[in-house]
């Protein structure tokens, strides 16, 4: 059997992809699955810094044919496989986004999973990893303009015969978030990561916080993608405990309101 290809995408920036791809990865490889991470975000490559890894070869030098993908893996936190890319603007321009099928076949070959970590827009080298995966994982937050986004990549997708199976609401801070992301977004939501400053404060937080509400929903979410692995649906899980969001005042009668009715909680199930 080869791996399975989870493509991590989102047509705006600084939606929490990588973030994602990481918490992820390394809750599946705790699960017992090898787990390779590739940062295709070819022109704004984050991913060794993110997990403050030092490495060979980069991903970019295998788009130029300046190596091969065995040179670039690179052990990560949590005992995942890391394929990084560069920062320059000359290894972007030097890469070529359609060599990146070959990269991805190499990994099957090796790992349960591959996640890819993709960039923002509606570029080519936006566009291949969408084509290439198992399983595209839409990412938003609850910003309009975000969730339009996230919509129109997952329009992208279909148009390159990539399967859309669920989105992620990353940076919910109140249960409002997620009734009003729900109504627009166009997949349904998979998870709810809660806005969760303190634990995001180093990656990957599901090893250096994870008692953390996020860590929390970032392992619940990969147990879902697990079944993917496993021939399965993916399932939406979501925590029922409101106390992840802030409120005023706890005794409210909003919160009161929305603990009773359930909100849209109750149309997940753990």
């Amino acid at each position: 059997m080869t791996g399975h290809v989870f493509t991590i995408a989102g047509g705006k920036g600084g939606v929490g992809k990588t973030t994602t791809a990481v918490n992820v990865g390394v809750a599946l490889q705790e699960a017992g699955h090898d787990v390779a991470v590739v940062d295709a975000d070819l022109g704004m490559a984050n991913l060794a810094a993110m997990l403050d890894v030092e490495y060979d070869h980069s991903l970019h030098e295998v788009l130029a044919e300046d190596a091969t993908v065995s040179d670039t893996l690179t052990e990560a936190p949590g005992d995942i496989t890391v394929v990084p890319g560069e920062q320059s603007l000359e290894a972007f321009a030097d890469a070529d986004p359609a060599k990146l099928n070959k990269v991805i076949r190499t990994l099957i070959n090796a790992y349960d999973a591959v996640l890819i970590d993709t960039g923002a827009g509606l570029s080519h080298e936006a566009t291949v990893p969408l084509g290439l995966a198992d399983s595209v994982v839409l990412v938003t937050t609850p910003d309009s303009v975000a969730i339009g986004d996230a919509n129109k990549t997952g329009d992208l997708a279909a148009r390159v015969d990539g399967e859309v199976i669920g989105s992620i609401l990353t940076r919910a801070t109140d249960p409002k978030d997620i009734d009003a992301v729900a109504a627009e977004i166009q997949h349904d939501l998979l998870a709810v990561i809660p806005d969760d400053p303190e634990a995001t404060r180093r990656e990957p937080h599901v090893l250096n916080a994870p008692d953390s509400p996020a860590a929390t929903a970032y392992r619940r979410l990969a147990a879902s993608l697990e079944g993917v692995l496993r021939g399965e649906a993916a399932k939406a899980v979501v925590a029922e405990e409101t106390d992840w969001f802030p409120t005023e005042d706890d005794g409210d009668e909003d919160t009161d309101e929305g603990d009773e009715s359930g909100g849209v909680f109750g149309l997940f199930s753990r």
